[in-house]
């Protein structure tokens, strides 16, 4: 690729790509060591990517089950016998590698490019998960697909070839072993393939038509004698038809194929991480929460002494949400922590104001008591409590999901709609089970 010194319109594309794809991999540096390892296959396939950029790689990925004559295809395009192949990392098992100079061909705007064609397994020789999942990861990657067939498409191999158009580039269908049928037989064959079950798959200029193998012919040769003998003489492989299409889709569409297929794989990724990286954070939010929140509910329920239960409890909250902050990587100090959790239950307001009749009407009892209604006025006030950590808790996490911001909607809004998505009688049974749990197990708790 042109370096940016030289940089010219044709560039563009490949230069943003590059961009697209290096944006998704500086993602990933804000990362847990546990979210790199969820991560590990679409970060080195992201790298990948970023190196078939670099390096100028066209890669044209052939499909079809193994009785089609894929492999005599792949060296009828080469021009040789393929005798070694190498694996290509980060795809699908048992996808090969085979350069294709094409008479030193080059996609225009592209001046380092090289063409490779990968041989993927026989669509009959894996199950169908993986047969789909290969023929996803292929639509993903892949600047263009070749597809082999030397019949009418059976429902595996129409099953693939769908699941291939999902990657919205061009798609060839290459019918083989056209030497075996009569004119009027490929004539109809070709009708089928132009017809309505192909519409909007395969474009009727990518259909053509090739011999990859084809077999031998039997000659009668005539001596200087009379005499006459039998010769079986093997063709040569005749697959112009096939090499002529994909020089023209490549020099008139390369740069921008290889372009929009990097973009959209970046995006496809950085959606991903983004994914991965949320539901991870958001599972070890969610384990805390509830953590503190039984913590909280105990703690209140099993406090002796009049409104330390309360004050307790609101330094829970602050440990909760400084410990969630961390969870998202943004650093709280105790200060900052009490404040947001003010402001969740400031935002929450009268909707939020039984829970806190009811924990300071236990307070205020145990007072009157001297802390003999403990016993009486543990499972509601702790139950209350451990809600109002819980709502609390999920208001914290929604602020440091989208980057210590409370959006547009504002904090009362948020804390509204959390509220409103809670099931207030399912926490609160599962809180009453926790504290009775521990009180079950404390023969200290109710002296």
């Amino acid at each position: 690729m042109n370096t940016p010194e030289t940089t010219t319109d044709s560039d563009q594309p490949l230069l943003e790509a590059l961009g697209a794809v290096e944006h998704a991999l500086e993602q990933v540096d804000d990362c847990t060591p546990e979210e790199r390892a969820a991560l590990a296959s679409d970060i080195r396939s992201l790298r990948d990517m970023l190196a078939k950029l670099k390096s100028g790689r066209v890669e044209i990925a052939v499909f079809g089950e193994i009785s089609t004559g894929k492999s005599a295809l792949i060296n009828a395009l080469v021009g040789k016998e393929v005798a070694s192949v190498s694996i290509r990392g980060g795809w699908t098992r048992d996808v090969w590698d085979v350069p294709w100079e094409a008479d030193g061909y080059l996609v225009p705007g592209y001046a380092d490019s090289g063409v490779v064609l990968l041989d993927t397994p026989g669509l009959n020789e894996v199950d169908g998960a993986e047969r789909t999942a290969m023929a996803r990861d292929t639509a993903e990657r892949a600047d263009l697909v070749l597809f082999v067939t030397d019949s009418d498409l059976n429902e595996t191999e129409y099953s693939a070839l769908v699941e291939l158009a999902t990657g919205h580039k061009p798609i060839i269908l290459v019918v083989n072993k056209v030497d075996l049928y009569t004119p009027q037989q490929l004539e109809d064959l070709l009708e089928l393939f132009r017809g309505p079950r192909l519409k909007g798959i395969i474009e009727p200029e990518n259909i053509v038509c090739v011999a990859a193998d084809p077999r031998p012919v039997e000659y009668h040769i005539e001596s200087a004698d009379g005499t006459v003998r039998k010769e079986w003489r093997e063709p040569e492989p005749d697959v112009e038809e096939l090499r002529v299409r994909i020089l023209e889709v490549l020099e008139h569409d390369g740069t921008d194929l290889v372009a929009l297929n990097a973009s959209m794989f970046a995006a496809d990724r950085s959606d991903r991480v983004g994914a991965v990286r949320v539901k991870m954070r958001n599972d070890r939010a969610n384990a805390i929460i509830w953590s503190y929140a039984a913590v909280k509910s105990v703690a209140v329920a099993v406090n002796h002494f009049p409104v330390l239960d309360v004050l307790g409890g609101t330094a829970v909250d602050a440990a909760m949400v400084a410990t969630l902050g961390k969870v998202y990587g943004i650093e709280m100090t105790t200060d900052n922590a009490r404040a947001l959790v003010t402001s969740i239950l400031k935002a929450a307001g009268w909707v939020m104001a039984g829970e806190a009749v009811v924990s300071y009407i236990s307070s205020f009892f145990k007072g009157l008591t001297w802390g003999t209604s403990t016993a009486i006025s543990a499972i509601p006030q702790g139950a209350a409590a451990g809600y109002g950590s819980y709502i609390v808790g999920q208001a914290a996490r929604f602020y440091f999901e989208h980057g210590a911001s409370w959006g547009e909607k504002g904090a009362k809004r948020v804390v509204a709609r959390i509220l409103e998505n809670t099931d207030k009688q399912s926490v609160i049974d599962h809180l009453k089970t926790e504290i009775k749990s521990k009180l079950t197990k404390n023969r200290h708790a109710a002296k």
